[in-house]
């Protein structure tokens, strides 16, 4: 049987479809596509562990169709929302399917407000990691690997790759970008996109979405926009092109929806607000300059914030009223309000005339001539909820990212030349701190202080500071890259008492001058502690190579410019630093 409408012909292309479907359209519906909303791994019809409402009434009564998915959780899980929220959806006459996206949801990560825990789907190194080992054939795996996962779990967008240049050290956000380097950022940026979405958005694709333009890196004092204090980004050595680069090559190469920054630049040609509502940075770079006719979705929370804890990011517009920031975001040239719920307050603007429904329509044409490019109108509508269970997570897919979490580690030193401390003998009497023992299981046995131990195996983060006055909010890994005093003191003492191998969890460029004692120096970058033992004792390689300078000293971070990439004195390791066993073995 023919479908009665054209829209529903999978036959036509995805644009005579948007067009046979647009004019069917309430306005009440288009307001609703504007919107790119949360929802949490539980029943629609009810409350979130948040504090906030059910999704049900958000897809019945607002329209609301696009759900950014939080928490931990199976393949089956995530599946089952998917699927209960496209039946709510389908309840409409229309049928306008809902699309799920996701923050990245492979890693170890523990850093607030930039990632969901991996649960059950398989876990690899943080970007960053990627970038250490260099290979864009890797990070086309990986995006290929987590295609597979997401397409078989109902996630069709992706609020990733993050292609900042990391030339702020103190920056909270640097683990999720691919370092500090322009032509690497640029290089892993194009292979991650094709392995999400292959040559050409389609049915198998996951859609993916490129943050933070134009360059979220260049942060003042490297405070991050999620708070008022950080809301500057600075360009002393007037580098605003270079952070630019990696996007260039990701519109070249087809991403499908970008997402500007919170930050606002100071000192430039563009105006002073946030990037959403620039309109020379997104009508005037990002569409006119750059050709890109893809979806641009604010990052979240930029119109209404959540609560006096967590304001609107709306930098620079702060004196506007929600409405007025709405008028001014698609002014700019915006297609979705990340985070936001009132479709009330868009209503009331086409209502009185204030926003034109031609302005929804260029928008709704976006989203949805990329919804049917998906295959969300068709057999794409629904997933299986049990071969969700087993393609999430299959061992498969675990082993591939354990291989990569081995060869992301980078070793800074080891030893000298002569006398390797790397790889270590299988059977050894160790020390360990921050290592799980049964990590250990068949390589060592673990003894209780340095005096015993042939070798002392030490793992610690970089450093980060809390602001408790912010709650979980202020716990955004920010501040000074330099070990505590007497935390740097009590790894030297174990250093001067046994050889040590010590890792440093590289989330951000920390200052390891204090601790060039050890017989050994490792930087990770989410690899779990069965692959770090494994590699430790010669079962696996470090393949790794620095994807950023390590400083020597803050006063070197300090008075470094923000915008410049490797502008840090003298630094302690290079970018590209990264030693082999292979020729001790």
């Amino acid at each position: 049987m023919s479908p009665v409408r054209q829209y529903e012909d999978a036959s036509l292309s995805p644009q005579a479809r948007v067009e046979d479907l647009l004019p069917r359209l309430a306005v009440e519906d288009k307001v609703g596509l504007l919107y790119h909303a949360h929802s949490a791994l539980v029943d629609p019809e009810s409350r979130d562990p948040y504090g906030r409402g059910p999704v049900a009434p958000l897809i019945r009564d607002r329209r609301i169709t696009a759900y950014l998915v939080q928490g931990a959780g199976t393949g089956r899980e995530v599946a089952r929302l998917h699927n209960q929220l496209q039946r709510i959806a389908a309840e409409h006459p229309l049928r306008i399917p809902v699309v799920l996206s996701t923050d990245p949801r492979h890693s170890t990560s523990d850093n607030p407000l930039t990632a969901n825990a991996s649960g059950a789907f398989s876990r690899w190194p943080e970007p960053l990691g990627l970038a250490a080992i260099g290979s864009a054939d890797t990070v086309e795996e990986f995006a290929d690997v987590a295609r597979r996962e997401y397409l078989a779990a109902g996630i069709r967008v992706a609020l990733h790759p993050q292609l900042d240049l990391a030339t702020e050290p103190r920056w909270a956000r640097i683990i999720h970008t691919f370092g500090e380097d322009a032509a690497l950022t640029g290089r892993l940026g194009v292979a991650y996109i094709r392995g999400f979405q292959g040559p050409a958005l389609g049915p198998d694709s996951v859609a993916t979405m490129a943050k933070h333009f134009p360059g979220g890196g260049p942060q003042k004092d490297g405070l991050d926009p999620h708070f008022a204090d950080g809301r500057e980004q600075v360009y002393p050595g007037r580098r605003f092109e270079h952070h630019l680069a990696p996007f260039t090559a990701a519109v070249e190469v087809g991403v499908a929806q970008m997402m500007p920054y919170y930050g606002m630049p100071v000192g430039t040609e563009y105006e002073e607000v946030g990037f959403a509502f620039n309109k020379g940075v997104v009508t005037g770079l990002l569409r006119e300059r750059l050709g890109f006719d893809g979806i641009v979705c604010t990052d979240f929370g930029v119109v209404t914030g959540y609560g006096e804890v967590f304001p609107a990011k709306a930098w620079g517009v702060e004196h506007l009223t929600p409405s007025e920031r709405l008028v001014k975001l698609l002014d700019a040239g915006v297609d979705q309000f990340g985070g936001e719920t009132g479709t009330d307050l868009l209503l009331d603007l086409v209502k009185t005339g204030q926003i034109t429904e031609a302005r929804l329509d260029t928008s709704v044409r976006r989203i949805l001539r990329e919804r049917f490019q998906l295959g969300l109108f068709d057999n794409r509508r629904y997933v299986d909820e049990g071969a969700a269970d087993r393609i999430v997570g299959s061992a498969a897919f675990r082993e591939a990212g354990s291989r990569a979490q081995r060869a992301s580690l980078t070793l800074l030193t080891n030893g000298t030349d002569d006398t390797p401390v790397l790889p270590a003998a299988k059977g050894a009497l160790v020390y360990a701190e921050g290592v799980d023992p049964a990590a250990f299981d068949g390589y060592a046995t673990l003894v209780d202080t340095p005096e015993d131990a042939d070798l002392a195996v030490l793992r610690v983060d970089a450093p980060s500071y809390h602001d408790p006055a912010r709650g979980f909010l202020g716990s955004m890994h920010k501040g000074s890259l330099d070990f505590p005093t007497d935390r740097a003191a009590h790894l030297a003492d174990v250093a001067s008492r046994v050889p040590t191998v010590l890792d440093v969890r590289l989330e951000r460029p920390a200052i390891l001058t204090q601790l060039t004692g050890a017989a050994a120096l490792i930087g990770s970058y989410g690899t779990e502690d069965r692959e770090f033992v494994e590699v430790v004792f010669g079962d696996g390689e470090p393949l790794g190579s620095l994807p950023f300078d390590l400083p020597r000293s803050m006063a070197a971070v300090e008075a470094g410019r923000t915008d410049v990439p490797f502008d840090t004195a003298d630094p302690l390791f290079r970018f590209g630093h990264g030693l082999r066993y292979r020729p001790y073995t």
